[in-house]
């Protein structure tokens, strides 16, 4: 426990990546319920992120990425114009193995101990049905079902977001906000992926896709046809003639290796976290590859969850997700003028809204 520890205040005092207000390590031994929940900043209000549950290898790499997550959270409602600052939670267990209502509820009374300073919803091994659970115990839970006053799947505006992020970035590769004609690659076409192939397909583009689960893939071609399927994600970035790079799966997608392969001239996907690497984003740039950073496009999840505490309105949701348009191409002109790559440039953006909301 020394080196967790040790580990921990090493990140949140002495690294450029810390600068948490708060984590706090919560137990409940009836339950079995093991999990962090890392507050990076409330400059802009509470902090909202979601509440991953997933089997860790180890303490030390579930406390590191709830740091991480919840910092990229402050960027992302900072990017998003919400009144909120960044925060994540994780639980530790494989969900199949050890979620209950039990379990849920023990979490749910460490997210209510917070008095409000963090906002739970879901995230990666969590669902609707959970959030209806954790909200019987904190009503600083969003991401909950419309039986129970929530706004549902937040997949819907995350994709649509992640479609306007496109659209900005084709404006500015080739001066049209349209992709008719051009020809778009989704690397995971789950709960964001397939909605996104329809905004693709209603808006004329031709599109390849590719996905571990093979259900995944036949949900989409059983109704598009036409809609062509490679192998796999290595096979997708090296598809001849594509325009546009979509990571849609698991973080980490753009590394040295898939960058140097990259066919698309853009890449605009809801992945969180797709840059492995610091660098990556001059790597792209190097190679004249547009990036639209990932956690500015697919913003429009927590934009919906973040209605949900005002009393949710899908279209108020809508128009708001419809500024990830503009934002995105605020921060391309950006990182023009700043002779930057966009990831950077958007970075100095969510830093400065933060910044001068401390000078408040």
């Amino acid at each position: 426990m020394t080196d967790l520890t040790d580990g921990v205040l090493r990140t949140l005092f002495h690294s450029e990546q810390g600068g948490h207000e708060q984590v706090v390590l919560c137990q409940d031994r009836a339950s079995g319920l093991k999990a962090v929940i890392a507050i990076h900043s409330t400059a802009l209000g509470p902090a909202l992120g979601g509440t991953r549950f997933y089997p860790y290898a180890s303490e030390e790499e579930a406390v590191a990425d709830a740091l991480n997550l919840a910092r990229g959270m402050s960027y992302k409602n900072a990017m998003a114009g919400l009144d909120h600052g960044g925060g994540k939670a994780v639980i530790i267990g494989d969900p199949e193995q050890i979620k209950s209502e039990e379990l849920l509820r023990a979490y749910g009374r460490f997210v209510a101990s917070l008095g409000g300073r963090y906002v739970t919803a879901c995230d990666v091994g969590t669902y609707v049905a959970d959030m209806d659970v954790v909200a019987r115990e904190s009503r600083w839970t969003t991401g909950r079902s419309p039986e129970n006053g929530g706004a549902g799947d937040s997949s819907v505006l995350t994709a649509f977001g992640v479609f306007q992020g496109m659209r900005a970035s084709a404006q500015h590769v080739w001066g049209d906000p349209t992709l008719r004609g051009r020809k778009v690659g989704v690397a995971g076409v789950g709960k964001v992926g397939h909605y996104l192939v329809e905004h693709l397909l209603s808006d004329g583009a031709e599109v390849v896709i590719t996905d571990v689960r093979e259900e995944s893939v036949r949900r989409i071609t059983d109704k598009h046809p036409g809609v062509a399927v490679v192998a796999d994600t290595e096979a997708l970035i090296r598809t001849e003639g594509l325009d546009i790079y979509a990571p849609c799966a698991l973080g980490g997608a753009l590394n040295d290796e898939s960058v140097a392969a990259l066919t698309a001239k853009v890449v605009c996907g809801a992945a969180n976290n797709q840059l492995a690497h610091p660098g990556v984003e001059k790597d792209l740039a190097d190679r004249s590859i547009l990036y639209a950073p990932d956690y500015v496009v697919n913003a429009g999840g927590v934009i919906q969850v973040a209605d949900e505490l005002h009393g949710f309105d899908f279209d108020r949701c809508k128009a708001k997700a419809s500024e990830i348009f503009d934002t995105t191409l605020a921060i391309f002109a950006r990182a023009k003028d700043d002779g930057i790559p966009p990831a950077a440039a958007a970075d100095r953006i969510a830093e400065q809204r933060m910044a001068e909301a401390h000078r408040r």
